[in-house]
């Protein structure tokens, strides 16, 4: 029997490139979304839909103990088409509590599962100033921060809720996501990763690497990603046609 993966957010920007890939690799995908329209599309794309909502703890687990994946994989984000500006306060607050309370949802769902590997979307543009490019080791932003201090308190809750959990956690902190689906066509600043190459991280992550934290962006001196190079084998210029 093919090996279940349960994919949190498969309607979402990564989501939509990663499905393929996990599917082309031979995994039964079940992928979540909160829309009945959405959840159409990706059965049509082969995918198994579960229309539920992350905070719903519940019908999460209910779904989950069903299911029971042996890989979940955390790609739930709430933000606005490209980044929009005039939505971006409200967007930032959303999104800090799906981190936190989110993930505090999926990660029980997941243990009372049965699931072992648990891979989460972080993020690689808070790091505090500091030496550049930034190892997974340097300080993020302090949570009194003016702008971010949210963001980064609900990056921190979901980081140490995938490690400390009784399951092979990989925290995976992407660069600014641009590329087909995001609403940027090229990298938005430095410290970016292509859309295909985030989720070709994540399909990697499925069977490679030990719990911890990995940077996932390009190499423009802003973010070293080193780590996740030497244990996914994974290349920021991968794209849908490259080899592995």
């Amino acid at each position: 029997m093919a090996t279940r993966i349960f994919l949190a957010g498969a309607s979402g920007a990564i989501g939509r490139r990663l499905a393929p890939l996990l599917l082309e690799g031979g995994w039964r995908v079940f992928g979540s979304t909160r829309s009945v329209d959405k959840a159409a599309e990706l059965k049509k794309a082969g995918v198994e839909p579960v229309v539920v909502d992350v905070f719903d703890a519940d019908a999460l687990q209910n779904h989950l103990y069903e299911i029971r994946p042996d890989v979940v994989i955390h790609q739930l984000t709430d933000l606005p088409h490209a980044l929009e500006a005039s939505k971006m306060t409200a967007a930032l607050a959303r999104n800090a509590r799906l981190r936190d309370v989110g993930t505090r949802n999926l990660v029980a769902a997941a243990q009372s599962a049965g699931a072992t590997r648990l891979i989460a979307q972080s993020i690689s543009f808070i790091y505090d100033e500091g030496t550049k490019p930034h190892r997974e080791t340097d300080p993020l932003l302090p949570v009194t921060h003016p702008v971010y201090g949210e963001t980064v308190q609900g990056v921190l809750s979901l980081e140490h809720q995938v490690l400390e959990a009784p399951l092979e956690g990989l925290v995976l902190r992407y660069g600014l996501i641009y590329g087909p689906g995001t609403g940027f066509d090229t990298p938005i600043a430095p410290g970016s990763v292509h859309v295909d190459a985030a989720a070709k991280a994540a399909e990697l992550a499925v069977t490679r690497g030990e719990r911890g934290i990995y940077n996932v962006a390009e190499s423009d001196g802003a973010t070293l990603s080193e780590k996740a190079i030497l244990a996914f084998g994974w290349d920021s210029g991968w794209r849908p046609g490259s080899a592995v």
